[in-house]
């Protein structure tokens, strides 16, 4: 139960970066919604991975190349997902770039994030 909480925290301040990063493209530079949802998506991953493999999994010794080859493949996966979610609840549901974002991100939080990080990345 603690590792999932650990990994719970980690995908939260993963995302306050990725939320930070998108509204500031979308608000300030007018960027298209999902252009600024990849870069927040890039720039909390990287912020994931390092907050799980150093202080969730403690998986820091060795491994390294295989473990970010390992996210980078979750990662694209989730980047897919998430792409997906934002647009169809955007686009579909006439719901908010913000509010889209965030359902899709608590819903692949709880499921496909703490399971492929657990069983695949860190395993």
């Amino acid at each position: 139960m603690i590792t999932f909480i650990k990994v719970q925290a980690a995908s939260i301040l993963g995302s306050l970066a990725d939320y930070l990063i998108t509204i500031i493209l979308v608000e300030i530079f007018h960027s298209w919604y999902l252009y600024a949802n990849l870069a927040g998506n890039i720039c909390g991953g990287s912020l994931q991975f390092i907050l799980s493999r150093n202080w969730v999994f403690h998986a820091y010794k060795g491994k390294t190349g295989n473990q970010a080859f390992k996210f980078i493949l979750f990662f694209a996966g989730n980047i897919l997902l998430s792409a997906a979610g934002v647009y169809f609840f955007t686009h579909f549901l006439g719901i908010n770039y913000i509010i889209s974002k965030t359902l899709t991100s608590v819903l692949l939080g709880v499921s496909y994030n703490y399971f492929m990080l657990k069983k695949y990345v860190f395993a």
